[in-house]
Parts: C-alpha cells; sequence; structure tokens
C-alpha cells in the first residue's frame, strides 16, 4: 500500500509564503479599490463592466517595459504594472473572469485608439506632457528617462553637436522626434532624420548603418542595445536634452477609473512592491537574450516613488 509522503518544511514554507504573497496583493487591490467601492460604476469601469472585456494597449518591442516574447505573451515592467490594475478592475466590477484583450500600439496610434475606446488603457512607454493633456489623461508616474543618444563605440560621436551632418534615426511621433528635428532647425546643423515606427525598425536602421545615432530614451536604448548581435559594440551617449515621465494613458474626464488606476501604483510603491520590479527588470536577466540591463533606480525615480504624482516633467 502507498503511504501518502509527508511535505518537507521548505515545501511547507514555499507555499504559506506563496499564500502571503496573494493575500497581501489581495489586500492592496482591495485597499486601492476601498474609495470607489460605494461609488457607481460610470465612464470606463461601466464601459468594462457591460462588455465583460479591457483593452490593454501595449507596445511590442519596448524591451524591458512593454515587449511580446517568444511565447506571444506581452511581458514587461509596464505589463507587471499593468496586471495590478487588471487585478484590481475586476475585484473592483465584481468579475474575477474579466476578459483581457491586448492590442498592439506605436507612437503614432497610441493616442487615437484610447480617444475612440478601443484602448481602455494604455500601459507602454508614453511620456507624459501636458500637450497631450488636451486629448488623454495620464496616470501617476512610474518611471522617469532621459533623452540620449546610441552609438557604435567606433563612431566618434559623443554628444549631440557630433550629429552635425550625419544621419539619425529616432522613432515617430515621440518627444525625442520632436526634440531632434527643433535642434536641427535651430542650430542649422544639416541632419537627415529618419523616422522610424517603432524600436524594432529604429534599431535595423542604426545596425544596418544607415543611421549614425539613434535618439530615444535612455533606458530604452538600453533595450535596443541589449538586443544588438554584440551587445558591447554600442554605446549611450549624449548630455540628456529632456526627462520623461511615464504614465499609463487613459480616456479624460473619467476621474473614477482615474483614481483606481493611480489608487494601484502608489500602493504599489508605498509598499516597496514596485522597488522589486524594478529589480526585476533593470538590474536581472530578462528576455529574450537573457542579459541584465545594469540600470539602476536614479534618485529622480526615487524621489517619484517616495512622492507619487501624475505631473508631467516640462
Amino acid at each position: 500500500m502507498n503511504t501518502p509522503s509527508r511535505s518537507s518544511p521548505l515545501s511547507a514554507l514555499s507555499v504559506i509564503t506563496a499564500l502571503l504573497a496573494r493575500c497581501t496583493f489581495a489586500a492592496a487591490c482591495a485597499a486601492a479599490c476601498a474609495p470607489l467601492a460605494a461609488e457607481p460604476l460610470s465612464g470606463t469601469l461601466e464601459k468594462i463592466r457591460q462588455s465583460n472585456l479591457i483593452s490593454i494597449g501595449h507596445r511590442e518591442t519596448s524591451v524591458p517595459f512593454s515587449y511580446v516574447d517568444a511565447n506571444g505573451k506581452v511581458i514587461g515592467f509596464s505589463q507587471d504594472l499593468c496586471d495590478r490594475v487588471i487585478a484590481a478592475v475586476k475585484a473592483r466590477i465584481g468579475k474575477p473572469d474579466l476578459q483581457v484583450r491586448f492590442i498592439p500600439v506605436t507612437s503614432q496610434n497610441r493616442i487615437p485608439l484610447v480617444q475612440n475606446g478601443t484602448v481602455d488603457l494604455e500601459c507602454g512607454v508614453t511620456t507624459n506632457l501636458a500637450a497631450r493633456h488636451a486629448q488623454v489623461a495620464f496616470s501617476t508616474t512610474f518611471f522617469v528617462a532621459t533623452t540620449r543618444l546610441l552609438t557604435r563605440t567606433s563612431s566618434g560621436i559623443r554628444d549631440f553637436p557630433d550629429l552635425a551632418g550625419k544621419t539619425v534615426v529616432t522613432n515617430q511621433g515621440t518627444t525625442s522626434e520632436r526634440l531632434l528635428r527643433r535642434m536641427n532647425e535651430e542650430k542649422k546643423m544639416n541632419m537627415q532624420i529618419i523616422s522610424a515606427k517603432d524600436y524594432g525598425e529604429g534599431r535595423l536602421t542604426l545596425e544596418s548603418g544607415r543611421a549614425a545615432a539613434y535618439m530615444m530614451d535612455d533606458v530604452l536604448l538600453a533595450g535596443v542595445r541589449q538586443l544588438a548581435a554584440k551587445p558591447a559594440d554600442w554605446q549611450i551617449v549624449g548630455t540628456p536634452q529632456s526627462s520623461e515621465a511615464y504614465g499609463f494613458m487613459l480616456r479624460k474626464d473619467d476621474p473614477q477609473f482615474k483614481a483606481l488606476v493611480d489608487g494601484v501604483l502608489v500602493q504599489s510603491m508605498k509598499r516597496g512592491e514596485i522597488d522589486a520590479l524594478y529589480d526585476k527588470w533593470f538590474m536581472k536577466p530578462v528576455p529574450p537574450k537573457g542579459l541584465a540591463f545594469d540600470f539602476p533606480m536614479s534618485d529622480v525615480i526615487r524621489a517619484r516613488y517616495a512622492a507619487p504624482n501624475d505631473a508631467p516633467l516640462e
């Protein structure tokens, strides 16, 4: 007769730890939703309840924030935070079986897709700009980047003045594109500017030699570098041209949904959960190549986590 095996102390501890983690996360969701519990659903939350569907906008190649892995799953720092929002939405509307639809977005279409209701929450790498507030709303800031350059170590490019007369790639519809074009015009640098549709196209433009440098947010350039065949052949250089406050993008004039999203993010910051996620995505090996970014948290980011807010950095 077979005798049931007894669980080891280690396995029992693992089970207890897992249960405690679930309880902690459930408590965080409940805390985020508590102020809204007695309020009738409206706006996006009511739309989600009626359709039993939440539509999440994501990026396809924005490593390590929002990208698609080898199995077709959306992963990244932004997505891990977004998953917490989805859990809070399920709790708030009382639909644990809520369906989630993932919609890939680009720099060109992300704002229109949020505006027209196709996307309920864009969880990517969108900069909170005051100029965009006429079109969309932004959550509490969850990351702060600076705009710099990625170039070959042998290129001789060390700062933005070195771009004079050269071809530079950036992403269409981004802060970097606006800054680069203004710099080119005001300083008469005679640059040729290529506007890529996404980071994949930008990387190929740079690696193929069609551009001497790639201007974008430093942390995203670090992701592009990690995807190169020989990351050591590339370097991030240049005086930062701007600071970019990333926030989740949602529709304007929907305070109920914004309060829920902000509540989840603030809870993650106050409880230190976001620090663990930062360590996971920026300091440890990540897919697809299993390389670590080694991108320590800046003092600016740390200050935002200590005093969360949704103010743009302009």
